[in-house]
C-alpha cells in the first residue's frame, strides 16, 4: 500500500520520520551498549597505594 505523495511530503510526516529515525539510533545504541562487556574506569587508573615491600609467598614475583 502507497500513500499518496501529499502526506509524504508533509511536514508531520517528517516529524514522524525523525522520531523513529532518533528512536531506531538509541534503540541500537543501547543494545549494542548491554552488549558490550562493562568497563570499570577504576581498571584504567592508577592506583594511589603501593607497598613498600611484597607480601607474596613468592618474593620475586612481579608487583
Amino acid at each position: 500500500m502507497l500513500l499518496p505523495e501529499s502526506l509524504v511530503r508533509s511536514h508531520g510526516f517528517a516529524v514522524l520520520a525523525a522520531f523513529v529515525a532518533i528512536n531506531t539510533v538509541v534503540y541500537v545504541a543501547l543494545s549494542v551498549a548491554k552488549a558490550l562487556p562493562k568497563v570499570y574506569v577504576r581498571d584504567h587508573l592508577p592506583r594511589t597505594y603501593h607497598r613498600a615491600e611484597t607480601r607474596s609467598i613468592h618474593p620475586d614475583a612481579p608487583r
